[in-house]
């Protein structure tokens, strides 16, 4: 069991470290801490935590698949950047417009249940495989991880723990930041618009630099 620890922990360091940058799931979910409840901020972050380990997992075992049907990823990517930057544009454009200072969001302006919400959300962002991809197969490759069922589980079980670890400071760090600084919710709705947009705009840019690289 204890050979077992840092295949655990690289699971958890690589998650964990992902999460810190400014994303649009972690960042909705501080806005949703802040304008519903801590338990929905947590239920969002389960559902995007458990797509996460599945899609790790489908990275892990498919790296075969992944390899000779990078084109379809390329389908997805574009797929991606354009509802990224849709949802941006209305996100911002709603919180300019908006008159009330307590108004939601555009995406949590809603009834749909914060678990589900945050289940399609993350499905909608299959981006995630290749991160995976890329990771599962560096540590593969220098040993730390076997190809084996027991090591694949523990490693997942850390990525799950470190995506968690991550919502956490977002949820109750950034719930804490927000309310000290008195940011209205028309700049958190800005700057969750903005969060969706520089998303894109950085995909954008992975899709240009590897067909260039390629090159």
């Amino acid at each position: 069991m204890i050979e077992l620890l840092p295949v655990l922990f690289a699971g958890f360091s690589i998650s964990f470290l992902g999460q810190l940058p400014l994303g649009n799931l972690n960042v909705l979910a501080t806005q949703i801490s802040v304008e519903e409840s801590f338990k929905n901020a947590w239920l969002f972050s389960i559902a995007g935590a458990i797509i996460e380990v599945i899609y790790l997992r489908l990275a892990l075992n498919s790296s075969g698949w992944i390899m000779h049907n990078k084109m379809l990823f390329n389908y997805v990517s574009w797929f991606t950047v354009l509802l990224f930057f849709t949802l941006g544009f209305i996100s911002i454009r709603k919180a300019i417009k908006q008159k009330e200072p307590k108004s939601k969001g555009f995406l949590i302006n809603n009834n749909v249940n914060r678990f589900l919400l945050g289940l399609m959300l993350s499905v909608i962002n299959p981006m995630q495989i290749p991160f995976w991809f890329f990771w599962g197969t560096y540590f593969i490759h220098n040993g730390t991880v076997k190809p084996t069922a027991t090591d694949f589980n523990f490693f997942t079980i850390g990525a799950g723990l470190g995506t968690l670890s991550g919502q956490a400071i977002y949820i109750h760090g950034g719930n804490w930041l927000i309310r000290k600084l008195k940011a209205s919710h028309k700049i958190l709705n800005i700057i969750m618009g903005a969060v969706f947009i520089i998303s894109a705009s950085v995909q954008v840019y992975k899709i240009f630099f590897e067909s260039w690289v390629k090159k």
